[in-house]
């Protein structure tokens, strides 16, 4: 559900959104729409931040390109251990590891299907159906 309001956009900002909205093919209200969206997660969860990817755009945790949903992925595989999880991503803070799980907790939906995307992919199977030039051939 949306509704209209009006909003004063500073030259320099509504310029740098038209230049987002050339490139990309979509509406203006549909760009920034998006951003402003963005900006209240990442003021909300401090440490994230926005990328695109092959797949369309991510939550990650700043400053590492590792997405949110890798994390969470991995910790649902260990059990929901976080003591194991600091272990597996041992580069990362442990305020970094909790901000990408708080991030999951917050925006279940968008991570859940993400991560069911990604094991749609895992098989070999769906991958040669999609893109039947990666099965070998036989003589």
């Amino acid at each position: 559900m949306s509704k209209p309001t009006t909003l004063r956009i500073p030259d320099r900002t509504r310029q740098a959104i038209d230049l987002i909205v050339a490139r990309t093919r979509r509406d203006f209200s549909s760009v920034a729409n998006e951003m402003l969206e963005e900006a209240v997660r990442m003021r909300r969860l401090p440490g994230i931040l926005f990328a695109d990817g092959p797949s369309g755009r991510r939550a990650r945790i700043a400053g590492t390109g590792i997405d949110v949903f890798e994390v969470v992925r991995s910790f649902q595989q260990l059990e929901s251990n976080f003591d194991r999880l600091k272990e597996s991503y041992h580069w990362l803070s442990e305020l970094q590891l909790r901000v990408a799980l708080a991030y999951a907790a917050t925006y279940p939906g968008e991570i859940e299907e993400r991560i069911s995307l990604e094991q749609s992919w895992s098989t070999s199977e769906a991958v040669h159906q999609a893109y039947p030039f990666t099965r070998c051939a036989t003589t």
